[in-house]
């Protein structure tokens, strides 16, 4: 379940795998929904590989939660059969979501490393 921000601004995590990999596509720019699945499988080198189905009900929970937004379209990229692709991009919230989400998994990563679960050198 995806924690969503109290009004004192603050928000809880963990996110799920698939919300933080919503987030993490979107901090280099914004991007529509298969750009967002490119992205994905990109920067997980393969291991994450999203349907469409579960991203659009992921971005769709991170809007209800204020951490993406639909951005402005971006009509020279639009499909060349005149649909238009509707872009996403980070709020202020999301990206801060991000980066402690990012902080708490670097944590968790090595209190593993300290327990001898893992060695250091499978992080790469």
């Amino acid at each position: 379940m995806l924690l969503m921000t109290p009004p004192n601004g603050q928000t809880d995590t963990p996110l799920r795998p698939v919300e933080f990999y919503v987030l993490l596509g979107l901090v280099e720019d914004d991007l529509h929904g298969y750009g967002i699945i490119q992205r994905t499988e990109q920067q997980s080198d393969g291991r994450i590989r999203l349907d469409p189905g579960t991203l659009y009900r992921a971005i769709r929970r991170l809007r209800e939660g204020g951490l993406v937004e639909h951005a402005p379209r971006r009509a020279a990229e639009d499909l060349e059969d005149g649909r238009q692709r509707r872009y996403y991009r980070l709020t202020p919230t999301g990206r801060d979501v991000a980066e402690r989400e990012a902080r708490r998994i670097a944590n968790l990563a090595r209190d593993a490393i300290n327990a001898g679960l893992i060695d250091k050198a499978e992080l790469g």
